[in-house]
C-alpha cells in the first residue's frame, strides 16, 4: 500500500504537471466566485462539524455532514468530560483573543501592529499551555485525553523508481480524478483567497508547483500532497502574507520531523481541533450570500446549492456540483438574452429600451436590439420576441436588428435568420441589420443571409432610423 500510495502520487503529479505545461489552467475558470464561496463556506461547516470528535474525544467516521452528525449522535454520549472541558476553554480563549484581545491591548496602549502579534501568538500559547498541563496532571493517562502520541523522528529518504504495469493499470483512473479534483480544489482555495486580498492568481504556475510537489513527494514515499483548506484557513489566520510563510512552516517542520516529535507526543488534540475550528468558522461566508441574494439570485442559489452539496456529499462530489451550477448559471443566461425595443432620445443621436425612456419612434418600423451572441441555445427566444413585437404592431412595415451586443452568429443562428428573412419577406416586412461588428459580418457575408437580406445593412442604428422614417409608408417591392 505504501508503494501504491508513493505511485499514485508520482501519477497525479505528473498530470497536474502536464496540465499546466499545457496551460490548461483555464479550466479552473468553471467556477464562479459565488459557487467559489459556496465551497469554501461548505467545507469549512464540514470541517467544523469533524473536529467535534476531537473537542468530545470519542471515535466518529463519515465523509458528508450527516455521516458524521449521526455518528456524533451516537458516540456522544461517551464524550471524555477532561477533553471537553480542555476543549471548550481553548475555543472560548482563542474566540475572545480574535474578537476583542486587540482592541484591549489598543486600550492598554499597545500599537496595532504589536497587538496583532500578540494576538496571533495565541494559538501558540494556548498549545504550549495545555501541552504543560497535560504533562503536569498526566491527563492522557488518567483521565483519558487524546495526544498526538509517539512520531518516529527522522527524515524520509529520496527513493527513485518508476510504477509497474500491473500499478499503472490499477492507478490510472483514481489518479485522473486525484489529479482534477486536486487540481479544482487547490486553485479554488488560492482563487478565494486571492478574492479577499484583491490578489491575481496564475493557474498554470498553481498547477506547475502542485504537481512538482507530487513527484518529488512521491520519491520521497510520500502520499499525494495539495493546498488543503483547514491548512490554509490557520495560515491565513495566523497572518501569512506570501509563500514564505510556507516555506517558513516547512522548514519549522523538517526540523521537528529530524529531531523533535517527542515535544508534541502529549499534545492534546482538543487543543489543535478548537484552533482548526476558529481558523475555519471565519471562511463561512455569509455576507457574500446575503450580498449574492440582493444582486443576482442565479448566483445565490448556485452559492447555495454548492454549500449544501460539499457538505451533504461530500468535497469530490460538491466541487462537480460547483462546476455544474456554474456552467448551468452560465447557460441559463446565454439562453435567456436581454432583448429590448428601442427608440431615439429626441435631439441626440443616442438610443434607449421605449420602457425606460421616453424616446421617439417610426411608426411600421421596429427596431430591436439583442444583447447576446446568438446560438442555438437562444434562438427561441428571440423567435418568441420578435413574434410577440408582431402581434403589437399590426401595421409593421420594417424590422430592424441592432446587432451590436452580438459577438457571434453560430451556424445554427445564421440559418434561423435566414427563416426569419423569408417569413418576414412573405408577410410583406424588410429585414434589415446595423451595427454588425466587423468578425460576425466576416462570416455572415458568405452566408445565405448576406444575399437574400430583405432590407439592408445599416453601419449605426441612428443611420438605420434616418435612413427608414422616409421610407416606412413605401410599400414592399
Amino acid at each position: 500500500y505504501l508503494a501504491l500510495a508513493a505511485s499514485l502520487s508520482l501519477l497525479s503529479g505528473a498530470l497536474i504537471l502536464a496540465f499546466g505545461l499545457f496551460r490548461l489552467g483555464f479550466l479552473s475558470q468553471l467556477l464562479s466566485r459565488p459557487v467559489i464561496s459556496g465551497f469554501i463556506s461548505g467545507s469549512a461547516v464540514l470541517i467544523v462539524i469533524s473536529q467535534l470528535k476531537f473537542l468530545l474525544g470519542v471515535n466518529v467516521s463519515g465523509a458528508t455532514t450527516w455521516q458524521l452528525v449521526y455518528s456524533l449522535s451516537e458516540n456522544v454520549s461517551h464524550a471524555k468530560p477532561m477533553t471537553l472541558l480542555i476543549g471548550a476553554v481553548a475555543l472560548l480563549v482563542l474566540y475572545s483573543s480574535r474578537m476583542w484581545m486587540s482592541k484591549a491591548l489598543g486600550r492598554a496602549g499597545l500599537s496595532d501592529k504589536k497587538a496583532g502579534f500578540l494576538v496571533r501568538l495565541m494559538p501558540l500559547f494556548v498549545v504550549v499551555l495545555a501541552t504543560l498541563m497535560v504533562v503536569e496532571f498526566d491527563l492522557d493517562r488518567k483521565q483519558g485525553v487524546a495526544v498526538v502520541g509517539s512520531v518516529q523522528e527522522g527524515l524520509a529518504s529520496f527513493t527513485f523508481f518508476l510504477p509497474s504495469l500491473a500499478s499503472l493499470k490499477l492507478l490510472t483512473v483514481p489518479a485522473m480524478i486525484l489529479a482534477l479534483i486536486g487540481m479544482v480544489q487547490n486553485i479554488t482555495m488560492a482563487q478565494a483567497l486571492a478574492i479577499k486580498r484583491r490578489e491575481r492568481v496564475d493557474a498554470n504556475s498553481e498547477l506547475v508547483g502542485l504537481g512538482a510537489a507530487n513527484i518529488v513527494a512521491a520519491f520521497y514515499g510520500g502520499m499525494p500532497v495539495g493546498g488543503g483548506l483547514s491548512r490554509s484557513a490557520i495560515n491565513v489566520a495566523a497572518g501569512a502574507r506570501s509563500p514564505l510563510a510556507s516555506i517558513v512552516s516547512a522548514i519549522v517542520m523538517l526540523c521537528i520531523v529530524a529531531a523533535g516529535t517527542h515535544w508534541f507526543a502529549r499534545l492534546p488534540l482538543a487543543v489543535l481541533a478548537a484552533s482548526i475550528v476558529i481558523a475555519a468558522i471565519g471562511l463561512i461566508d455569509v455576507k457574500a450570500f446575503r450580498q449574492a441574494w440582493s444582486y443576482d439570485r442565479a448566483d445565490a442559489l448556485a452559492l447555495l446549492g454548492t454549500g449544501l452539496g460539499v457538505l451533504v456529499l461530500g468535497l469530490e462530489l460538491g466541487i462537480a456540483l460547483g462546476i455544474g451550477l456554474s456552467l448551468a448559471t452560465l447557460l441559463l443566461r446565454a439562453s435567456t438574452p436581454h432583448i429590448a425595443v428601442i427608440g431615439r432620445i429626441a435631439g441626440t443621436e443616442h438610443f434607449r429600451n421605449v420602457e425606460r425612456h421616453g424616446v421617439e419612434t417610426i411608426p411600421g418600423v421596429l427596431f430591436l436590439r439583442i444583447d447576446e451572441s446568438l446560438f442555438f441555445g437562444n434562438l427561441n427566444a428571440v423567435e418568441s420576441r420578435l413574434g410577440a413585437e408582431m402581434e403589437k404592431a399590426a401595421d409593421l412595415r420594417e424590422v430592424v436588428l441592432i446587432m451590436s451586443g452580438v459577438n457571434r452568429v453560430d451556424t445554427t443562428a445564421m440559418e434561423v435568420l435566414s427563416d426569419i428573412n423569408r417569413d418576414l419577406a412573405s408577410r410583406k416586412i424588410r429585414l434589415h441589420l446595423a451595427e454588425v461588428k466587423g468578425p460576425v459580418q466576416d462570416r455572415l457575408i458568405c452566408s445565405p443571409l448576406w444575399t437574400s437580406l430583405s432590407g439592408d445593412v445599416h453601419l449605426s442604428t441612428n443611420l438605420a432610423f434616418e435612413a427608414l422614417r422616409p421610407l416606412a409608408s413605401v410599400p414592399f417591392p
